[in-house]
């Protein structure tokens, strides 16, 4: 493999001590803090007892007179639902005229309005279209307590001497607590390859009455929730009777057969010693039986798999990648020495097999020995968002930002994000990691070049808040934002620059070439130069009242320079010749606005609202530099917003642009404060979640943007300073390896 990483001259990092010194330990039901397991397409998120046992405990906030949901979720890259709609509906209801430089173009706003995140007035169509696809909850699978022939949830009431550890070396959960005063410990960890988990729980509570539950909801349109439990009449959970295991030799297969309208996945459950039944219409039991030895009836062993039928909403499990470093399976599962695996040991030896070989490759930062007590909490901050980021950001679709943990804005994606999300892959040398949703692009060329042509543009116009199908979603701010646009260029060219070959030039030229036809068409000449807008509105959502009047954003007047670039440089290492439209619009671009000597958001009047992102600080950070920009206009711009933005309107990822502006500014000392300023919206959980608000509990972007700005402070960008870690104090010990230099 070829890399442009640049390796510090100091001792190789031990990965392993590195990555264990971060392990997230709990001792008290915190309900904010639950940790996941998962593999990239697939994940599982439980509570302190390695199940999903107390899914009230670990709430999601209300939204829309909604009830809460539940951080503990069970989510896949395929599984998604539609509710029948009560008559077709389509955007045409939505679409509106506005005025543009070319004459009257049509988007998709909305009847209704989105106040503070709240939708008001919408038509039932545009409420559909907004929530439909949604992802599912696939499943609930809790303990129980049985006496007396009936068994009941737990409550945490029930539990003492409560401990649990995520050992993110190996991606395996041991839970202990005590329960009416029998020890129980429990393992808990997912396949890297397979959508299955493995459970080990051992107690002789299992002979007094501790069995496991598996409940199966509707899927929900709500804004936060995955999961409908009131509509047991409108999908249907079948239990089969049960089979020899084809890959346990003695052990039986459960398979549940799920139908929720048009979407059908199966659930097959494995394990020796152990029965499955009915407790009511979706709920079903699991309990030990004993089988020969006294033992049998302490310990239950199984595995949960999960896998999608491929019919309706349902998509394939995404297959163009191995996930987590993920084992070849075949055949019967054995360990290391050749025994024969049980169906949970299997699952737990897979996971700590894989995830050692995802800490030992690409890159590596450590902190550790650095005197600022500032370096630690960075350094948990960075090994905590490379796990979180694996287990939900490393699929075959751009992930929402809640990940696969649990559902914000019914779990669809938005495009926007994506880089926020996944490019950081490519930067920390596992570009593998980012391939699968940049190949997503491709699926949805036709409905994104259909978007352009009804506009009148060339190329193709990406989405913005989607589903896996790219359909728009009514908004009267989505379809008008421009600055994702440009962003398969921006991933495709990190791809590249992490493995430099023909090969991603030709799979994804056409992503850049039609990004950029798009991009060159859609600015338009004047006598000031090459223009973008109106209607727009930029990645500072603030303008959105004023979208039909606002032009020449300054992060966007930057992007669309560099994109255009780099797509034309994409054509000269394939060959081919240049697109002198492209060019054009390149070296014309308008320079940004600037007032009183800083940059200003958007060309016209209020010109600055200081609310939401500081996205003008995003020209040179996440950007390099560009002719358009002037490095001590973006100082000032940057003094003047940590002077006195209002940060509680801004979200998890804001951060790190203003370190990736520090540093590239070569203010290393504001870039580390940036990335740990003491803000609601900058609160990093011990679990690693980059909490939001009630309702938006973790915020993937933010442990994503983290993730590439270190990256940028440590390894350096083209023409910057030469000297190891440019972007940390000279006074911190940086060790690094493995990472990629950014542009």
């Amino acid at each position: 493999m070829h890399s442009h990483s640049k390796t510090s001259e100091s001792p190789a990092i031990d990965r392993r001590i590195l990555v264990q010194r971060h392990n997230v330990r709990q001792q008290h039901l915190d309900p904010r803090g639950p940790v996941s397991v998962g593999n990239g397409e697939f994940a599982f998120t439980m509570d302190l007892t390695g199940l999903q046992s107390l899914p009230t405990d670990y709430p999601v906030g209300a939204r829309d007179d909604l009830p809460p949901g539940t951080l503990l979720g069970t989510q896949a890259q395929w599984g998604w639902h539609s509710v029948p709609p009560a008559q077709t509906y389509d955007l045409a209801g939505s679409t509106v005229l506005y005025d543009s430089p070319r004459g009257p173009v049509p988007y998709v706003d909305m009847v209704g309005d989105i106040v503070n995140d709240r939708e008001t007035d919408t038509s039932l169509g545009e409420t559909w279209l907004r929530a439909n696809a949604h992802r599912l909850d696939l499943g609930r699978i809790g303990f129980r307590w049985r006496r007396d022939g009936t068994d009941r949830p737990l409550t945490p009431a029930d539990l003492a001497d409560t401990e649990q550890t995520l050992d993110l070396w190996t991606g395996t959960v041991t839970s202990r607590f005590t329960l009416a005063g029998y020890p129980v410990s429990v393992t808990t960890a997912c396949h890297p390859a397979r959508d299955e988990l493995g459970f080990r729980v051992e107690s002789s509570a299992l002979a007094a009455g501790l069995v496991v539950g598996i409940g199966f909801p509707y899927g929900s349109e709500a804004w936060h929730d995955a999961a409908d439990w009131n509509r047991p009449d409108a999908h249907s959970t079948t239990l089969a009777e049960p089979t020899t295991s084809e890959t346990h030799p003695g052990a039986k297969a459960w398979r549940v057969h799920r139908e929720l309208d048009d979407s059908r996945y199966q659930v097959v459950i494995t394990g020796a010693n152990l029965a499955v039944e009915y407790t009511d219409r979706h709920q079903l039991r699991i309990f030990p039986i004993q089988a020969g030895s006294p033992d049998t009836s302490t310990v239950l062993d199984f595995s949960v798999a999960f896998e999608s039928t491929a019919d309706g909403d349902c998509l394939p499990r995404g297959n163009n990648r191995p996930t987590i470093a993920a084992p070849q399976v075949s055949g019967p599962a054995e360990g290391r020495d050749g025994v024969e695996l049980s169906p949970a040991r299997a699952v737990i030896s897979a996971s700590g097999t894989s995830w050692p070989d995802f800490w030992s490759s690409g890159g590596a930062i450590e902190l550790d020995s650095t005197d600022d007590p500032r370096a630690k909490e960075l350094e948990r901050r960075i090994v905590l968002s490379q796990y979180l980021t694996a287990i939900n950001c490393s699929g075959s679709l751009p992930p929402q930002e809640t990940g696969l943990v649990c559902n914000s804005w019914r779990g669809r994606f938005h495009v926007e994000m994506h880089w926020w999300h996944a490019a950081h892959f490519a930067h920390w040398n596992r570009a593998e990691l980012l391939l699968p949703s940049l190949r997503w692009y491709s699926s949805v060329l036709e409905t994104s070049r259909q978007t352009a042509k009804a506009q009148g543009f060339d190329g193709v116009r990406w989405p913005k808040q989607v589903g896996p199908d790219g359909r728009e979603s009514p908004s009267p701010i989505g379809t008008f934002l421009i600055w994702q646009q440009p962003h398969p260029i921006h991933l495709a060219e990190l791809v590249y620059r992490a493995h430099p070959s023909r090969d991603v030039l030709e799979e994804f030229a056409e992503i850049v070439f039609e990004s950029a036809a798009f991009m060159a068409s859609f600015a338009h000449p004047t006598t000031r130069g090459f223009e973008l807008g109106p209607p727009l509105i930029p990645a500072q959502e603030s303008y959105g009242s004023i979208r039909a009047k606002v032009t020449n954003p300054t992060f966007e007047l930057a992007y669309w320079q560099w994109a255009l670039r780099t797509a034309a440089s994409w054509r000269e290492r394939l060959g081919l010749e240049p697109v002198e439209g492209w060019s054009a619009v390149a070296e014309g671009m308008v320079p940004p606005r600037v007032v009183d000597g800083i940059y200003a958001a958007i060309d016209v009047e209020p010109f600055t609202i200081r609310t939401d992102h500081p996205s003008m600080l995003c020209a040179l950070g996440v950007l390099p530099r560009t002719d358009i920009i002037d490095p001590e206009i973006m100082r000032a711009t940057l003094t003047d917003v940590l002077a006195d933005w209002d940060w509680g309107s801004t979200w998890g990822w804001d951060y790190p642009v203003m370190a990736m502006t520090a540093a590239r500014l070569e203010d290393p000392e504001a870039a580390v404060d940036a990335l740990l300023l003491s803000a609601g919206k900058n609160t990093v959980l011990p679990n690693g979640h980059n909490r939001q608000t009630d309702s938006l509990p973790l915020y993937l972007p933010g442990n994503g943007g983290l993730l590439a700005a270190v990256a940028l402070m440590a390894a350096g960008w083209d023409n910057g300073p030469d000297r190891h870690a440019p972007g940390f104090p000279a006074d911190w010990t940086v060790v690094w390896e493995g990472l990629v230099r950014a542009p």
